[in-house]
């Protein structure tokens, strides 16, 4: 029964379904349920630090109700996209409904979608990684599937790593860096990765050609059935999309830098290489992401199986809450700043990027 508590991550998609359904207001209750609801919850609610025993792990880890948790995620995030389409190309609505929608929509594609492909991109079953690049497809963000795996998990808390915020770097200049260095540096990967096969740049192996011409594909059918305000709106939600998952990549890095070798390498990533939290609220809505520190140690691990480590730094709150945060730079500098360790900040304290 404790594993019932995972349905909690549906409460985002239904708090949507409520927003599209009673309009008016009520169009921004996902925004105010995900950043001022849950926040409040999380500073309520105590931490759990605790890890699985052995024979909890054995048999969370053969349980299938964990993965069919996420398959039901693309029906639901495809789901409420055509019905938030059909509603705001049908019904007459103001501005700051279709407003409140964009941001609603753009939530759940970033918890439901861009989350959830991002925990299934790690799997080692074919059908499930493309179960995860389809949740990626609305937020425009396929891209994610190459540069996280072959360059993010390499290159984490590293300068060469787009998805590593620097110290003192603001969740927007961040904004701006990561999203345009990430696909430069996909298309660079996807290069490597075809010279190494031997293959052309024109070729079916071309996986960044297919994402693009999927996504096109996708925004050609919304135009096909709802028009050009549908695209409007399709575009608008999977940008709120995919910079609540680069809001997600800044706090979870922030400042924590690797050490570079005599050889010129950099050390493994480590637990202390990510920011940790034990919000229980969280945890369960994010599926375990917060539980980032062992994600990276061990990224093949099942969300449901994720452990906290003692040298993992501690987030003084949850992910929803740090993201808030990070809304307000010099409180974000403030709260987190000290709580990186010394060997990892630059040599001056009031080194400033952004």
């Amino acid at each position: 029964m404790r594993d019932l508590k995972y349905l909690a991550a549906l409460t985002i998609p239904i708090s949507a379904g409520i927003s599209i359904t009673l309009l008016g207001y009520w169009s921004y209750l996902t925004p105010f349920y995900a950043f001022v609801i849950i926040p409040i919850l999380e500073i309520l609610l105590p931490q759990d630090a605790s890890n699985l025993s052995h024979e909890e792990r054995m048999e969370k880890g053969k349980s299938k109700f964990f993965d069919w948790m996420l398959y039901l995620n693309v029906p639901i995030v495809f789901g409420f996209v055509a019905l938030a389409l059909w509603k705001v190309t049908h019904v007459e609505l103001q501005l700051y409904e279709v407003i409140g929608l964009v941001f609603s929509i753009g939530i759940v594609l970033g918890v439901n979608g861009i989350n959830v492909g991002h925990e299934l991109g790690h799997r080692q079953h074919t059908r499930e990684r493309y179960l995860g690049k389809l949740l990626l497809l609305p937020s425009f963000y396929m891209h994610f599937y190459i540069e996280h795996n072959f360059g993010h998990h390499l290159h984490a808390a590293t300068k060469e790593d787009p998805a590593t915020a620097r110290y003192n770097q603001s969740v927007y200049s961040f904004w701006f860096t990561s999203v345009f260095r990430q696909y430069l540096s996909a298309w660079k990967i996807q290069s490597k990765l075809l010279h190494s096969a031997k293959s052309s740049f024109f070729t079916l192996k071309n996986d960044m050609l297919w994402y693009t011409f999927f996504q096109i594909v996708y925004l050609g059918a919304v135009y096909f059935l709802f028009g050009l305000q549908g695209v409007w709106f399709a575009l608008g939600a999977g940008i709120v999309g995919f910079l609540l998952l680069e809001t997600v990549n800044y706090i979870e890095h922030y400042g924590l830098m690797r050490r570079k070798l005599p050889s010129g390498r950099y050390e493994r990533v480590r637990e202390s290489h990510s920011w940790n939290s034990n919000h229980v609220i969280g945890r369960i809505v994010l599926y375990e992401l917060t539980r980032h520190s062992d994600h990276h140690y061990k990224s093949a691990k099942k969300y449901q199986l994720l452990d906290y480590h003692d040298i993992s730094p501690q987030m003084p709150f949850g992910y929803p809450t740090s993201m808030v945060l990070s809304l307000m730079p010099p409180l974000w500098f403030y709260i987190m700043n000290p709580r990186i360790p010394k060997e990892m900040k630059p040599n001056q304290d009031s080194l400033s990027i952004a």
